[in-house]
């Protein structure tokens, strides 16, 4: 199974994405340095709209991306 993951940056951090089974939902990753704070959400549209409403990452501005090590 291949998860989907996303990234974006604003105002100086960096955030990740990654959608896990659909029985668990997705995890959002707040990062400035080190992981500041994560989010378990339903889905993938509701850590974009979590990102959105309280750090300003516009709906744009997330790529979708194979491995976080890239």
């Amino acid at each position: 199974m291949e998860y989907k993951r996303f990234r974006a940056q604003n105002q100086g951090f960096q955030f990740l994405i990654e959608a896990d089974k659909s029985d668990v939902g997705a995890y959002l990753y707040v990062f400035k340095g080190a992981i500041t704070e994560d989010y378990l959400e339903d889905s993938v549209e509701k850590c974009q709209k979590r990102a959105l409403q309280h750090f300003g990452v516009p709906l744009d501005a997330w790529k979708p991306i194979k491995s976080v090590f890239v």
